[in-house]
């Protein structure tokens, strides 16, 4: 079953990244994936060392849940980037047609 609260989160999360996205200034569209990317660097600490120490193929097991746990960082910054560059075609529309008034 659909854990309707977290969905919820998730949908307002993704809104939020669309509003800051669209600001003026480029800072705060930034600051989801920053925080998202910072998570995801604690969650491969999360697993524990196995007995026989620290392999080759635990260490591609970390890596593996590293870049696992980077997929909301890569789609608020692909939420960012679309954003920005509508805002920025839009800004040189607006440019030309002031161009084009004088």
């Amino acid at each position: 079953m659909i854990n309707w609260v977290m969905l919820l989160v998730y949908a307002s999360v993704l809104v939020l990244q669309v509003f800051l996205s669209k600001t003026e200034s480029k800072w705060p569209g930034l600051v989801l994936p920053c925080i998202a990317f910072l998570m995801s660097l604690m969650i491969p600490f999360g697993i524990a060392v196995p007995s026989e120490g620290v392999t080759v193929g635990f260490i591609a097991q970390m890596m593996l849940v590293w870049l696992l746990g980077n997929i909301p960082t890569l789609i608020l910054v692909a939420i960012y980037f679309t954003c920005r560059g509508k805002r920025n075609r839009n800004k040189q529309v607006e440019k030309m047609s002031i161009q084009d008034l004088h």
